[in-house]
């Protein structure tokens, strides 16, 4: 399960890109916290510690407890604008929500037993589909990941979301289609042999 992130901010009661601008050059990043049928609040945070957090690789599939003026409330990533030169930070949206709400989250995808799957063994090749999948969760129990089991797929085989267990309370995002995550696709080499092996097959039989 992820973990709960806490990150301290302050409110702002000025709005508009001279205020946001003024905010950036202390080194703090304007933020908004919204959603569960409450206002909207203004608040700014620091932008290293956002930039830590945003490091940890699974900032927007966890809970982000952000306290404003004593008070912690619970949100979820749900944006982050970024500067298209330097990258850094300039905006984040949090959208609060209640301790076991059913949250949609995108969840990074980790394959295992590549040993154990035929077609990678004999020379095929990994093509990922989705490196992440979209799920319905338990805002308290949020994965940090979703495994799949390699075990037994052979070239030309497609991995979907069916072949997959997923954690307790995990629910797939889509469901009106059972989704391709990977594939295992033949190598060019074993293409190429195999082809001229059936062409072999029919030079002879025509002979």
């Amino acid at each position: 399960m992820s973990d709960t992130l806490t990150l301290s901010a302050e409110a702002r009661d000025r709005a508009g890109k001279g205020a946001s601008r003024a905010l950036r050059r202390e080194g703090r990043v304007p933020a908004v916290i919204y959603g569960n049928n409450e206002e909207p609040q203004m608040v700014h945070v620091e932008e290293k510690i956002l930039s830590k957090l945003l490091g940890t690789g699974h900032f927007f599939n966890s809970v982000v407890m952000v306290e404003v003026g004593g008070k912690k409330v619970r949100t979820l990533p749900k944006d982050v604008a970024f500067h298209p030169v330097t990258d850094r930070p300039l905006h984040a949206d949090f959208l609060r929500v209640s301790e076991h709400a059913q949250v949609h989250v995108n969840v990074p995808v980790v394959f295992e037993n590549e040993e154990a799957a035929p077609g990678l063994k004999r020379g095929g090749v990994l093509n990922v589909v989705r490196h992440e999948l979209e799920m319905i969760v338990d805002a308290a129990e949020i994965p940090d990941s979703i495994t799949v089991d390699l075990t037994g797929f052979d070239v030309g085989d497609s991995i979907h979301i069916s072949a997959v267990k997923l954690p307790k309370g995990a629910e797939p995002a889509i469901t009106d289609r059972d989704f391709t995550i990977a594939t295992i696709v033949a190598p060019s080499a074993l293409k190429s042999s195999e082809g001229d092996t059936t062409k072999e097959g029919e030079e002879a039989g025509e002979a």
